[in-house]
C-alpha cells in the first residue's frame, strides 16, 4: 500500500508513537555511524577507517544518550505481541505465518543488498582490483548485518506466553539470568559464557515491549532513574567500560557481547523516551508529521542496509577528486562533517529508491489443511538465516573467493558458507509460510509487520488484553576496523 492509503486506514487507536520510536531509532543508528567513521590516509597512501569515540574518548559519554538500540528492539516486543496476536486469530498455522510475514521485511531487502554486493566483491577479486578503502569498504558495508542477524532470533510466542503467565516475573528472569553470565564471565572466568547475553539482555529489553503492548510497563520516571543509577554503579564500580558502544582494541565491550550495564542503559532510555510520548502523540496528530513517519518506515531496513555504503561512496568520490581528508576530531574535521552527512543522505536517498521495492510486505497465503512440517521448517529456516546473517556481518565481502574466515562465538566461518546458510534459510521460511488454499485475510501495514488495525493505544484496550491473560493464565493452572552500535 502507499504512505497515503495507509495514512487514511490509520485508526484512532493507533500508538503512533512506537512508530516515531522505530523510525527515529533507526535514524538515530545511522547518523551514529556517519558521525563515528573517522577515515584518513597515512603517509604510506594507506586508507584507515577509525571510531571518532576511540579516538576522543571524552565523547564516550554521549553515548549513554544516542546509544538507542535498546529502543528499537523494545519497539520490536511491543509490536512482536500485537502481530503474533493477530496471527494467532486469522489462521491455525499462525507460527510459520508469522514468521515467514517477519521474515519476509527483514530477508528480502537483506537477501538483495548480499547478492549486489555479493556479486561486486567477486567481480572485483577476479579482476584483480582492490585495494586503498576499496578492501575496507568491502569489510565494512556488511557490519549492519549484525543487527538484521539479532532481530532475526523471533522467540516471541514462547517469551509472549512467559510474559503472559508471569507478567514482570518473565523481565525478572532474563535480567538474572544476564547479571549470572556476568559474575561467571567477570567472576569466575568461565570461557564463551558471555555470548549467552546476546540473548538475556537484548530478550529482556523485549519484554519490556510486551509490558507496554499490555500497559503494564509502570511508571516510565521510576524505570529511568532505575536504570540510569544501575548503570552508573555498574561502570563506576565494575569491569564496565563507560561507552556504551563498542572501541576498537577495548578488552571489554558493553555491546559485543552486551553487558549488565547495557541492559541497566536500555531500562534508563526505555524509561527516557516513554516520558516524551504525551507530546508526541500530539505532534503526529498533524497529517504531514504521520505521513512522514509512515513513509519513513516503509523504507527504514533497506535505509539501514545501505547507509555504510554511501557513506564510503562519498569518502571515495573524495579521494577521486583529490580532497584532501583532514584528521578526524579536528576542526577541520567538522566543519566538512555537514556536507558529507548531506551527500551521505542524498546517495542514501537514492540507492532506497532504487531498492526500496524489495522491503514491501506481500500477504501470506493459508493451505486449507495445515502441513505438519511447516512450523519445524520455518524454525530451521530461521536457525539458518540467523548464523549466516550473523556470520557475513563478522567475515564481510572481502576475500569472498580466498576462503577468508571470521570466528562466530566459537565457529570459523567463511562469506561462501555465510551466503548459502543464509539463502537456505530464507527459502525454507517461504516454503513454510506458503500455501495453495485460501489467502488469509490481508491487512494494512505499516511497518515491521504490524497491523494498522491490531494496534491500539488506549487503556480500554490495554486492559482487554490484561483480561485475556488473566483468562490465559487461568487455564494454564487447570491444564579488521570496525564501527560498533
Amino acid at each position: 500500500m502507499r504512505p497515503s492509503d495507509l495514512v487514511a486506514a490509520t485508526p484512532a487507536s493507533r500508538d503512533r508513537f512506537i512508530d516515531l520510536l522505530r523510525v527515529a531509532s533507526l535514524a538515530t543508528v545511522v547518523l551514529g555511524h556517519w558521525l563515528m567513521a573517522a577515515v584518513s590516509v597515512e603517509a604510506d597512501g594507506r586508507v584507515q577507517v577509525g571510531n571518532l569515540l576511540a579516538l576522543q574518548p571524552r565523547l564516550q559519554l554521549l553515548t549513554w544518550v544516542f546509544q538507542v538500540m535498546p529502543v528499537f528492539f523494545f519497539v520490536g516486543g511491543f509490536s512482536h505481541a500485537l502481530s503474533w496476536r493477530s496471527t494467532r486469530r486469522r489462521t491455525t498455522r499462525a507460527y510459520s505465518v508469522f514468521l515467514r510475514a517477519r521474515l519476509q521485511r527483514l530477508l528480502r531487502p537483506t537477501v538483495v543488498f548480499i547478492g549486489v554486493w555479493g556479486a561486486v566483491a567477486a567481480a572485483l577479486q577476479m579482476s584483480g582490483h582492490g585495494g586503498g578503502l576499496l578492501d575496507v569498504t568491502l569489510r565494512l558495508v556488511a557490519q549492519p548485518l549484525w543487527f538484521v542477524g539479532v532481530c532475526l532470533a523471533t522467540f516471541t510466542p514462547p517469551l509472549l506466553g512467559l510474559h503472559e503467565r508471569y507478567g514482570w516475573g518473565a523481565f525478572g528472569g532474563l535480567v538474572a539470568a544476564a547479571g549470572l553470565v556476568d559474575l561467571l564471565r567477570f567472576g569466575l572466568g568461565v570461557p564463551y559464557v558471555e555470548f549467552l547475553d546476546f540473548a538475556f539482555v537484548w530478550l529482556a529489553v523485549h519484554q519490556l515491549g510486551f509490558l507496554r503492548a499490555d500497559g503494564r510497563l509502570g511508571r516510565p520516571y521510576v524505570l529511568a532513574g532505575a536504570g540510569l543509577a544501575g548503570a552508573a554503579l555498574l561502570v563506576a564500580l565494575g569491569p564496565y567500560p563507560v561507552s556504551m558502544v563498542g572501541m576498537p582494541g577495548e578488552k571489554v565491550s558493553n555491546m559485543a557481547p552486551p553487558t549488565l550495564a547495557l541492559l541497566c542503559h536500555g531500562l534508563w532510555l526505555v524509561g527516557a523516551v516513554e516520558l516524551l510520548r504525551a507530546p508526541a502523540a500530539r505532534w503526529l496528530d498533524r497529517p504531514r508529521v504521520w505521513r512522514t513517519v509512515v513513509a519513513a518506515n516503509g523504507v527504514s531496513m533497506t535505509a539501514l542496509l545501505w547507509h555504510l555504503t554511501a557513506l564510503l561512496g562519498v569518502y571515495g568520490a573524495l579521494l577521486a577528486l583529490g580532497v584532501r581528508l583532514p584528521e578526524p576530531g579536528s576542526g577541520a574535521w567538522w566543519i566538512q562533517v555537514p556536507w558529507r552527512i548531506v551527500a551521505a543522505v542524498t546517495l542514501t536517498g537514492a540507492l532506497v529508491a532504487v531498492f526500496r521495492v524489495f522491503e514491501k510486505p506481500s500477504g501470506a497465503r493459508e493451505p486449507s489443511a495445515p502441513r505438519a512440517w511447516a512450523g519445524p521448517a520455518a524454525a530451521l529456516g530461521v536457525t539458518f538465516c540467523l548464523f549466516g546473517v550473523l556470520g557475513l556481518s563478522a567475515v564481510g565481502f572481502g576475500g569472498l573467493l580466498q576462503g577468508r574466515t571470521a570466528l562466530l562465538i566459537a565457529v570459523h566461518v567463511t562469506a561462501p558458507a555465510a551466503v548459502v546458510m543464509t539463502l537456505s534459510g530464507w527459502l525454507l521460511v517461504e516454503r513454510a509460510g506458503r500455501g495453495r488454499g485460501a489467502a488469509v485475510r490481508p491487512v494494512p501495514e505499516v511497518a515491521d509487520g504490524v497491523p494498522v488495525d491490531a494496534e491500539a493505544g488506549s487503556r480500554s484496550h490495554a486492559n482487554s488484553l490484561r483480561r485475556v491473560t488473566i483468562r490465559s493464565r487461568s487455564a494454564t493452572t487447570s491444564a579488521g576496523p570496525r564501527l560498533e552500535g
